[in-house]
């Protein structure tokens, strides 16, 4: 028997819907409903961007948007690349981040390449991508919600169709050894990105308890 319930999560960034479905008793797989509308900041310059993950600006791709900041509850600077050789090539640079901090750009770095028809995974994964956050004590996270959702809602609001269903499966943390998948989707309607939610499963890596008297 296939089952779901929703539960909510108060958060900093607001109040945070989540989807848990059950396949025979078992959570099989979460979804979490980001908990803001997507809000697209400055876009930064390729210059900039570069430079923090040691990269050219010619490895930087604006065919769609410059490198822009975007949240849907937490703040990310989007930035697609050209291919996957320079998205692995990616290392951060700290005087990089220092100076995106210098001219008051959120220093939460995503990097994202589209996965093309002549590449091996491109059945499975739309999208390949990195996030990067030293400045907040995350040198790379291996698969980061808050920045898919915002991937979603940015990638969304550029399509044509002003409105749709659009869904992609997003492959994160490859580089570091760490391979996840994320199944990000957007709801638009009149030319608006309405919401945007994360999913996937997950697997148990580690177990605590506390004692409290």
């Amino acid at each position: 028997m296939n089952s779901s319930q929703t539960v909510t999560f108060e958060e900093g960034a607001g109040l945070v819907h989540i989807t848990i479905y059950c396949e025979q008793g078992e959570v099989v797989s979460c979804e979490v409903a980001a908990p803001q509308s997507l809000s697209l900041g400055k876009t930064v310059s390729t210059e900039l961007v570069a430079s923090a993950v040691s990269l050219s600006p010619e490895d930087i791709l604006t065919d769609t948007h410059q490198p822009q900041v975007c949240s849907v509850g937490l703040p990310f600077v989007i930035t697609e690349l050209k291919d996957r050789a320079a998205l692995e090539r990616a290392r951060i640079s700290m005087s990089g981040f220092d100076a995106l901090a210098d001219v008051d750009i959120k220093p939460s770095m995503h990097l994202y390449v589209r996965v093309s028809e002549s590449e091996p995974d491109w059945h499975v994964f739309d999208i390949r991508a990195r996030m990067f956050a030293p400045l907040s004590g995350v040198p790379e996270d291996p698969a980061t919600g808050s920045a898919s959702c915002a991937l979603a809602g940015l990638l969304a609001h550029y399509k044509k169709e002003p409105k749709g269903s659009f869904a992609w499966r997003i492959a994160q943390g490859v580089e570091m050894g760490r391979p996840s998948t994320l199944l990000a989707r957007a709801e638009k309607a009149d030319g608006t990105v309405q919401a945007t939610w994360v999913g996937g499963s997950c697997v148990m890596v580690s177990e605590g308890f506390i004692q409290v008297d």
